[in-house]
């Protein structure tokens, strides 16, 4: 087939029609498109559907064994220029042995290492991405410089270079990965230059279906011995942000009781010896349940709580164990709760005696508050006996009491951080009809939260653009005790990389304008997710999110 690769047209930027200069080794598919001064080494694959454009931003340099694959374009701006291996300047460089995989757009001024690998529909512009990096799925990487061999996660947006600094390494795996892919690549493109000669493709035929069984050996060794790639990805997102990362365990019943026990501290910020260190942990507790622990330094809280391993898994390749993310994280709980704490009996549940104790060991004061069904309907409650012990028998057995005083109504327990003079948690700990699904949470912040992930925050959700009434009262609340209010909008892809966008911040401090502005963000947002902020502007740091519409 005929290869199309022609000379720039004649242009304000391309004056000299500079043509293609293709090694003889490299394989150009018909259908792809090569225009100007380009220049392709030697084993090179550049797949169908590719456009590689040198007429606006010129010269392009790509390297020896790199392979270009389907629907990936390469273009390049007027000004701007990156310089080469070879000390020149070019508009776009491609190193040696590089994967630009399907649907990827390298934008000059541009340069990418040798031996990286650009993940589907990943975005390099005004950049350089050193060598060895591996970029994942759907990354935009612009204005900055990545260091060699760092990792980047799908859907991650690298804007400034504080950001490129703090990226996790690549591991082993990952490597295997991108040569897996080279080879593959490799593979097609001899097998493209002698498709019509069956002598010459056999041996390529036997060649692959032996590394075949190879990779397949290999995943096999592999499954049990190592970490789920989402845990993987929570740690490298966890050091990327400058969390640092802990591990804690317990058995059957400690689990129940919320009583967790430290693993040995985790004081490296490299990801493979962090990942080293939670599997080293794993494997001293196999039997018992582990979760992960990400760590605000300083803040001094909690930012993840995730279980890895729960017992009587196969293998100690992490769970899809309960993970919840919070901003104030003083009291997340990654372990199982009821889907309510509340009691009928007078008698608390294990989860509410847990809640407590963890209250008293903090340093935080336990009080309660109680409602009849229509005093419960318009959040009109009334307070309760306080409780001054610090003595977690003497704190039951008063909470009981209060229980067992009204036992016709409502009955909530209270955390309170004395010294913030604020609530650090809300929960129902009796209703008149029995237990009832209810998510613990507080008036003004988020931590607390029951451990389900994201779905603990259903409560609150909206539809049709209208605030619920739950959702107005922690706005309410949160503009009581001088919060600001936000929103933060996401769509499906972007929710699940955790990467919101900010909708209007909203100034006023009246709840009217606030419940405008949200619904307003709501109905924008329509076919996305959203939700509430509650900002401590003096603290600058966020004390509630919480979802408030979904898809």
């Amino acid at each position: 087939m005929a290869v199309r690769n022609v000379a720039a047209p004649p242009t304000p930027w391309s004056k000299n029609l500079a043509e293609p200069k293709i090694h003889d080794t490299a394989y150009v598919h018909s259908f792809s498109n090569i225009i100007g001064d380009v220049h392709i080494g030697s084993n090179v694959m550049i797949a169908p559907g590719t456009s590689i454009r040198a007429d606006e931003g010129t010269p392009f340099y790509i390297g020896g064994g790199s392979n270009i694959q389907d629907g990936v374009v390469i273009h390049g701006l007027e000004q701007g220029r990156v310089t080469g291996d070879d000390d020149k300047s070019y508009s776009v460089w491609v190193g040696k042995n590089t994967s630009l995989t399907h649907m990827s757009l390298i934008h000059g001024p541009a340069y990418v290492g040798d031996e990286c690998f650009i993940g589907f529909r990943s975005t390099v512009f005004n950049a350089r991405v050193g060598n060895g990096c591996i970029v994942m799925m759907h990354v935009l990487i612009q204005d900055v410089e990545i260091p060699p061999g760092k990792y980047i996660p799908s859907g991650a947006i690298i804007t400034n270079q504080q950001q490129a600094d703090r990226l996790p390494d690549v591991l082993d795996s990952d490597v295997k990965f991108a040569t897996h892919v080279i080879g593959i690549n490799d593979a097609l493109r001899t097998g493209y230059r002698c498709a019509d000669n069956i002598a010459c493709l056999a041996p390529i035929r036997n060649e692959q279906a032996k590394n075949s069984n190879i990779t397949q050996m290999n995943y096999s060794t592999q499954t049990g011995s190592q970490l789920s790639s989402s845990i993987t990805d929570s740690i490298r997102n966890l050091l990327a942000q400058g969390y640092s990362v802990g591990a804690e365990h317990a058995d059957a019943r400690r689990f129940r009781t919320g009583s967790w026990r430290t693993c040995g501290p985790i004081s490296s910020t490299r990801d493979s010896e962090v990942i080293a260190a939670l599997s080293a942990c794993m494997a001293d507790h196999q039997g018992e349940y582990v979760r992960l622990i990400g760590i605000d330094t300083k803040a001094k809280r909690r930012v993840l709580e995730e279980i890895v391993q729960r017992p009587g898994e196969n293998g100690s390749s992490g769970s899809n164990g309960a993970k919840t993310h919070q901003s104030n994280g003083q009291f997340a709980q990654a372990s199982h709760r009821n889907t309510g704490s509340a009691s009928s009996s007078g008698k608390l549940s294990a989860e509410t005696v847990a809640t407590v104790r963890g209250l008293l060991s903090q340093g935080y004061k336990v009080g309660t508050e109680h409602a009849d069904a229509r005093r419960f309907r318009t959040s009109s409650w009334q307070s309760g006996a306080s409780l001054q012990t610090r003595n977690e028998s003497e704190a039951i057995a008063a909470l009981e009491s209060v229980m067992n005083q009204y036992p016709g109504e409502y009955v909530r327990l209270i955390g309170i951080d004395p010294k913030a003079k604020r609530r650090v948690v809300e929960e129902i700990i009796q209703r008149p009809d029995g237990p009832v699904a209810q998510s613990a949470q507080s008036g003004a912040t988020s931590g607390f939260k029951a451990g389900k992930g994201k779905e603990a925050y259903t409560g609150a959700v909206a539809s049709s653009g209208i605030l619920t009434g739950k959702a107005i009262d922690q706005i309410r609340n949160l503009l009581s005790q001088g919060y600001k209010i936000g929103t933060e909008h996401a769509d499906a892809r972007r929710f699940r990389t955790g990467s919101w966008s900010s909708c209007a911040p909203i100034d006023s401090n009246r709840e009217s304008e606030v419940i405008s502005a949200l619904e307003s963000c709501l109905q924008e947002h329509s076919g996305e997710y959203v939700r509430l902020l509650g900002i401590d502007s003096k603290a600058k740091r966020r004390v509630l999110e919480e979802i408030i519409q979904r898809p």
